[in-house]
Parts: C-alpha cells; structure tokens; sequence
C-alpha cells in the first residue's frame, strides 16, 4: 500500500510504502506501526506482522522516506523522523476512519521500533503522549555510538565497493548472536547473515550511513524517557553487541510503565533470529495495554 503524505522535511507530498501484514486496514481496529531500524525497511517486520494483522489489529509497517520502496528524500536525524509520525498517523486515520472521527481507532497507535525505530518510537512517544496507546523499544539504548570504522564505512559507501561491502559485513556480523552466525533460522532455509546482507544492498546507498548518523548523534534518550507516560516494553537481546543489554535497563528503569524482556542467546536483529519469542513478547505487551 502507499500513502501521500508530507516528507518530514518540507510539505511536498510524497509516497510512502507501508505493508499491512496482508490485510486492509479496519477502523475498527486498533493500529500497530512498526518502525524499521536504520539502511533497513519494512520486511524486517514479515514474521510479526502478518500475526497482527489477523488477530484484531490494523497494522502498518512502513518504508521510512528515503527508504525501501518509499520516495525521499531521507529525513537526517531523530527528531524529524519522530515529528513525522503524527502526520503518519493522520494520513492514515483520514484515508480508513470510516466511521465516524469520534469512533475511529486510527486516530491513536502503538508504536513497535526496532534500533533506529526504537529512538524515533521513544522520542515521539515523549512528544506526542496524547497520539500513542504504547511503545515497543527493540534493540534499545539511550544513546547509540556508533563504532567510527562502521560509521566511516557506510558514510562512504558510494564511492567505493570496499566500504560498502565493510559496512555490510560489520551490520550483519555484529548484529547476530550465535544464532545468526552459526545458520540456525527461524525458516528453513533462510540465512541471517546473508539475508541481512541483500536487505542493506537493495537500500539506497545513503540509508545507512544517514540512519547510523542519526542514532549517533542523538541525546536526547534518557530525557525523553522521563516524558513517556505510555505502556512501555524494552525487549533485548542477551548478546546484543550495538545496543547492550545493560543499556536497555538503564533507559527502561528511567520510563515510568516500562517493563523489560531478556531474549536469551539472541543479538540485536532479534525480529528476525528469535522471531517467535518476539512475537510472544509483543503480543503479551500490546494485549495488556
């Protein structure tokens, strides 16, 4: 499905992909949007969002602009890409609210981000309480620094092969835990590693570095988490090397409703290697709420 919709950056209308797990939206229903790391897009989400869509919820999960098959140009920090989802929201409330603006459940969302998405969940979630019925912070930290070698890489990656292939490589090698490293999928025959490779070669070349940019410039983490009064869950993985669990503890004992869930033997692409414990935490959250 695409929507028209602002850029996040000017006015322009621009069109934006949004998967809806492989039914219609209802505005009946309440919304899921899933918010995909960064260099990445909405198929990071195919083995959540399907269940979603066919149990109660209206979903969508989105190319960011720039990104996967939606128009640019890229949005270059947090901030923007957290002011950008109440017009999301709003595009989507008028297009399928259908019955009535005092009923339709479109006009509110859950938010599930993961890396990149988690900060943009959580700083829209500190800006705009009154629009989210909760978050789900995946692969989550305060603040995210990105290593200088993987930020040099993907910043450069369209002047030479060698940095691109290398940004690839340190994505997709520090990104998995045992499980990804050593072929064990979800899906029977799928490669993790490699699977993630061909995810970030078919993204436009600027993605990455811009995303990478972006979570390591920002701070506002910790302060944001102060101003979240929605339902919240930090969901990490145990060998998570780019947003350590540790990490995750400190932002999610700062969040007034947080709850946390260790995924155990598990890295930072924990929607894809532990798909189904994914899953099961997600829909214990977002039933409770």
């Amino acid at each position: 499905m695409k929507l028209n919709i602002a850029s996040g950056i000017s006015n322009k209308k621009i069109q934006i992909f949004a998967a809806t797990g492989g039914k219609e939206l209802s505005s009946k229903l309440p919304l899921i949007i899933f918010l995909h790391g960064a260099g990445m897009d909405h198929t990071v989400w195919n083995l959540q969002t399907r269940y979603f869509a066919y149990h109660g919820y209206s979903v969508l999960s989105i190319d960011f602009p720039g990104h996967g098959r939606s128009e640019g140009p890229l949005m270059e920090n947090i901030e923007q890409m957290a002011d950008w989802i109440p017009e999301l929201i709003n595009v989507t409330a008028k297009i399928f609210g259908n019955t009535g603006a005092s009923k339709s459940k479109l006009k509110m969302a859950s938010l599930v981000g993961h890396s990149m998405g988690a900060l943009v969940a959580l700083e829209c979630a500190a800006r705009y309480p009154k629009l989210l019925t909760s978050i789900s912070l995946l692969g989550v930290s305060a603040t995210m620094p990105v290593h200088p070698v993987l930020l040099e890489a993907a910043s450069n990656s369209g002047r030479s092969e060698n940095n691109e292939s290398l940004a690839y490589d340190l994505v997709t090698s520090w990104g998995h835990g045992r499980t990804g490293h050593f072929g064990i999928s979800p899906v029977p025959g799928m490669s993790l590693i490699g699977g993630g490779r061909a995810l970030l070669s078919s993204s436009p070349k600027a993605a990455l570095g811009i995303g990478l940019k972006a979570c390591n410039a920002y701070q506002n983490g910790m302060q944001a988490a102060k101003k979240v009064t929605c339902p919240t869950l930090c969901l990490m993985g145990s060998e998570d090397k780019m947003t350590p669990p540790k990490q995750g503890e400190k932002l999610s004992a700062k969040i007034a409703n947080a709850k946390t869930h260790l995924l155990q033997d598990c890295g930072h692409m924990m929607m894809l290697e532990k798909s189904y414990q994914t899953l099961q935490a997600l829909k214990v959250h977002l039933s409770s709420t």
